[in-house]
């Protein structure tokens, strides 16, 4: 291979790597609260494409370089090899199981159906940890709003409800947590109560 074709395939190497990145920013802006639901379901997968620009970025370092001797050579291919073998596999299962990854519950709004509660259960262990978002609106212009994170060892999360047209209750043992769902479909600040009554927990 000469050194001009090692050359262009390097820097395509490297367009390619620059290119993951720039498809994966949207979808990091779009995972805040507020962004889009759409972009942040496809374009939100840090360990692919990440892992893809960093693997690709290596690979192209190191097709910059020549390889004359047998010795060299095998050197090469060596480096490759643990890419190749532990990349691929990361790299599919990202693809799959890239998101939550959790049991994922949703609540539609009795009055507007363009309203659904999630609650995601994104825990490693045995005791649930709830991810609450509020998702308004409908195909591309869906938003997400997120209601926090919620661990149910501490009592704070037993249930969630739509306790009105525009408005959405935590319960948990010793307190409510009152959210108001705006006219845009963004969220108020909470509003801390006392709990009215011990609630049977989730199941």
């Amino acid at each position: 291979m000469t050194a001009r074709r090692r050359w262009q395939i390097a820097w395509g190497l490297r367009g390619a790597a620059l290119a993951a990145l720039l498809v994966y920013l949207p979808g990091w802006h779009a995972s805040r609260s507020g962004g889009l639901v759409v972009v942040e379901h496809w374009l939100n997968r840090p360990v692919l494409l990440i892992g893809s620009a960093v693997v690709l970025t290596v690979v192209s370092l190191v097709t910059g370089l020549e390889f004359r001797t047998r010795f060299s050579q095998i050197g090469y291919a060596a480096l490759l090899a643990p890419l190749v073998f532990a990349g691929v596999p990361i790299l599919a299962l990202s693809f799959l199981f890239s998101g939550h990854g959790g049991r994922e519950d949703r609540f539609v709004s009795p009055n507007r159906p363009d309203r659904v509660l999630t609650v995601t259960n994104v825990a490693f262990s045995i005791d649930p940890v709830y991810q609450v978002e509020l998702e308004a609106g409908s195909g591309w212009s869906a938003r997400h709003w997120s209601m926090g994170t919620w661990n149910t060892r501490g009592g704070d999360f037993v249930r969630i409800d739509w306790t009105g047209p525009d408005e959405i209750t935590v319960t948990g043992r010793e307190k409510r947590t009152v959210f108001d769902v705006l006219p845009d479909g963004s969220l108020s600040a909470p509003r801390v109560l006392p709990a009215q009554e011990i609630v049977e927990d989730r199941p």
